[in-house]
């Protein structure tokens, strides 16, 4: 299948899997509608995908909601097979993406380096 074709389907992918989280149809209590679905990447051949989860929450939250969606990826495959018309549907991995949350702390702390040394050129000025 072609590179286009692929992103294209992981696409879809990501959106279905982010709407089944956020309708609450997995039913499984660690999944939370605070997880999101950055990115999903189809193998080539369609055997596998693997499925990249973050959030704001916890590492840990988002660990459990990790292991919520693993242990309801056959739910999730069969309910998204019947909507897409593909001749091999992909075998769902999830995985713990933590790089939203390790942005977003590095810009905190970006910022409150940059009001420092705001701080001291203002002190040295006085």
């Amino acid at each position: 299948m072609g590179e286009f074709r692929l992103a294209r389907l992981g696409e879809q992918l990501r959106d279905e899997i982010s709407q089944m989280i956020l309708r609450q149809h997995i039913k499984d209590p660690r999944v939370s509608t605070f997880l999101n679905i950055n990115r999903v990447e189809v193998a080539g051949d369609l055997k596998y995908a693997k499925v990249y989860v973050s959030s704001f929450l916890s590492e840990a939250q988002v660990k459990k909601g990790v292991e919520g969606l693993n242990s309801a990826a056959g739910f999730i495959q069969s309910s998204i097979a019947k909507k897409l018309t593909i001749r091999q549907f992909p075998r769902l991995t999830f995985i713990a993406d933590m790089s939203m949350k390790e942005g977003f702390d590095m810009v905190n702390k970006l910022t409150k380096l940059e009001a420092e040394s705001k701080a001291l050129e203002h002190a040295d000025a006085e």
